[in-house]
């Protein structure tokens, strides 16, 4: 059974840090990308990483390149998620996702964990 369980939200500072964890486990196969994906209150998903499982290949959101770093550890089975110079628009419930196969968007996650709230507030 896949199981994917985040941790690490909270509430930071404009220009601070924080860093998403995901624990991973159960998967029958091996998935093309486990990522992250975010939603903010009345918008829509928005992609904001992925790791290739095949090569480690990594792909960022517009809004988050240069910022956001991730990261993860086969052995532990745990994926990261190191968010830097934070502002309040990436306030949003964060989401460990998984897309299972090859398709265009990489962010077309069909897997997903419960989420993670993070805000950004002064």
């Amino acid at each position: 059974q896949v199981q994917l369980v985040e941790s690490g939200g909270g509430l930071v500072q404009p220009g601070g840090s924080l860093r998403l964890s995901c624990d991973f486990s159960g998967f029958p196969y091996n998935y093309y990308c486990i990522g992250w994906f975010r939603q903010a209150p009345g918008k829509g998903r928005e992609g904001v990483s992925c790791v290739r499982h095949i090569d480690g290949m990594t792909y960022y959101g517009d809004s988050v390149k240069g910022r956001f770093a991730i990261s993860r550890d086969n052995a532990k089975k745990t994926l990261y998620l190191q968010m830097n110079r934070l502002k309040p628009e990436d306030t949003a419930v964060y989401y460990c996702a998984v897309k299972s196969f090859y398709g265009d968007d990489v962010f077309e996650f069909d897997r997903w964990g419960q989420g993670t709230q993070v805000t950004v507030s002064a």
